[in-house]
């Protein structure tokens, strides 16, 4: 996937695709000057960005994990 497919494909800015591949914390690579973006890696991250678990005392700041 291009920059401008991914960015299509997350609904974000370009920019926003370029500023998170270049801080690698978006799974990419450059063929040249280009950014290129596997599909599977980018459904990857998405998964992992809404799946990661809060802290335990963030969790209990938001009522999560109260029996209460």
């Amino acid at each position: 996937m291009t920059v401008k497919e991914v960015a299509e494909y997350l609904r974000v800015n370009q920019r926003t695709v370029y500023r998170l591949a270049v801080e690698r914390r978006l799974p990419g690579f450059k063929v040249g000057a280009n950014w290129r973006f596997k599909r599977g890696d980018i459904e990857g991250w998405i998964s992992a960005q809404s799946t990661a678990a809060l802290p335990a005392d963030e969790a209990n700041a938001h009522g999560e994990g109260k029996d209460t």
